[in-house]
């Protein structure tokens, strides 16, 4: 599945067949010899919402909250016959409301914590300012326009070069971080490319990182809700949210989420 360039494989494990979720991430991920996808999502039994999402990383880590992954198993079960268009399912222990239509998937998601603004890191020879908040996994976000005198366009810059520095620096040890890279438009939307923690590398979306992105553009440029984010895939998301002061709730992720493809794998050898 996909969800805004977001792939996934996703796999209904209400049987409790699949006993190692981080051992097939590794394998099913591959990119060169499994299915290829940015994470492994499992949907299993839950006894406080219709399913529980398990969500693992290309590399086998467990990881936080995914956004796109949340829109992508919420379109999964709608379209299994699992769950009603509008529905609830559980994630590291919280309860999520999503709702799935045609077109598009919107998911409820925790408000954000752990805001910090103005955060100056030495990197290397140079200092780099930027800001950080948690939107259900840990995401730096950096306004592009302190390194447009070096690389130009927000094309131009070494997303993953600097973003692997930055996600294993020791100010974020040592969970680390994922880091976005940002810059707004004239039409008022923002575009976005995200180097992801567990997948290491640039992904061609990030649902968190997309939440993360419009609060801090909230916080620095006044953007207001609904806020248009337009990630490397192309594939437009909208996230909207209620803010008080510097406190923001009522976070809102929406976008598509597709079945790219069904099938058959084997795990054996």
């Amino acid at each position: 599945m996909s969800g805004a360039g977001n792939d996934f494989v996703v796999i209904d494990n209400r049987s409790g067949k699949v006993k190692d979720g981080s051992r097939l991430a590794r394998r099913i991920c591959d990119r060169k010899w499994g299915v290829g996808a940015d994470g492994l999502i499992l949907l299993e039994n839950s006894a406080e919402a219709e399913y529980r999402m398990m969500y693992y990383n290309a590399d086998g880590s467990y990881g936080g909250m995914c956004g796109n992954g949340g829109r992508c198993i919420a379109r999964f079960a709608v379209d299994k016959g699992l769950a009603g268009s509008v529905h609830r399912f559980e994630a590291l222990g919280y309860i999520y409301d999503s709702i799935v239509k045609p077109d598009v998937v919107l998911l409820t998601m925790k408000d954000p914590v752990r805001m910090k603004m103005g955060i100056v890191l030495p990197l290397g020879s140079s200092k780099l300012k930027l800001h950080f908040v948690d939107t259900g996994s840990p995401h730096v976000v950096i306004p592009i326009a302190q390194l447009v005198k070096r690389y130009r366009t927000l094309e131009a810059i070494p997303v993953t070069t600097i973003g692997r520095k930055i996600r294993y620096h020791k100010s974020f040890s040592p969970e680390g971080t994922n880091v976005n890279f940002i810059e707004r438009t004239k039409a008022g939307s923002i575009r976005i490319r995200t180097y992801e923690r567990g997948v290491e590398e640039e992904t061609l979306a990030c649902g968190t990182g997309s939440i993360a992105s419009a609060l801090i553009a909230s916080r620095l440029w006044k953007v207001s809700s609904p806020v248009e984010v337009i990630p490397a895939s192309g594939a437009t998301l909208e996230v909207s949210f209620r803010v008080k002061g510097s406190e923001y709730s009522n976070v809102v992720l929406r976008g598509q989420a597709v079945t790219t493809f069904t099938g058959e794998f084997d795990v054996e050898g």
